[in-house]
């Protein structure tokens, strides 16, 4: 992997990106029906593979009404699907942002990570050498330091 570093974000930029993705949710959350993992798991679902199929019927169903079975909406049908592949488009643009958003706080939480590694193991260095203040920090960075635990350890 190349080297990547983290630019600096200004607080204004975070609070105006905030900003921003609380007036999208804001502005579409009438709209929005949250599922629950058993019902995302149950509903039949339109992806790439089945979009063409559902184009082609809702094609079917204009041109040839009188096939229409009298419970099928037809309007309801267009509803849905403008709705499916309108949001479908933004859906694309907010997980490439989410992707984006989720790479970049990997990279600054390790670099973050890492500084603090190199500080922890400089005071543990100042600690062995009875530097002033050293062992009080060494002692609380160490009560705070992520172990891995052995199987041995269980």
């Amino acid at each position: 992997m190349e080297d990547k570093h983290v630019t600096p974000i200004p607080p204004h930029i975070l609070a105006e990106a905030q900003t921003r993705v609380d007036g999208v949710n804001t502005l579409l959350a009438p709209y929005l029906l949250p599922l629950t993992p058993d019902e995302r798991h149950n509903l039949p679902k339109m992806g790439n593979k089945t979009l063409s199929f559902v184009e082609k019927a809702q094609d079917y169903a204009h041109h040839y009404q009188h096939l229409c079975p009298s419970y099928l909406n037809l309007a309801a049908f267009d509803t849905d699907m403008a709705d499916a592949t309108g949001l479908r488009t933004v859906l694309i643009a907010a997980k490439q942002l989410s992707d984006n958003l989720d790479d970049t706080v990997m990279i600054a939480g390790s670099e973050a990570y890492q500084a603090a590694l190199v500080f922890y193991n400089a005071v543990k260095a100042a600690a062995a050498q009875d530097i002033p203040g050293a062992k009080e920090v060494y002692a609380d960075l160490k009560a705070r330091f992520p172990r891995v635990k052995r199987k041995n350890e269980e």
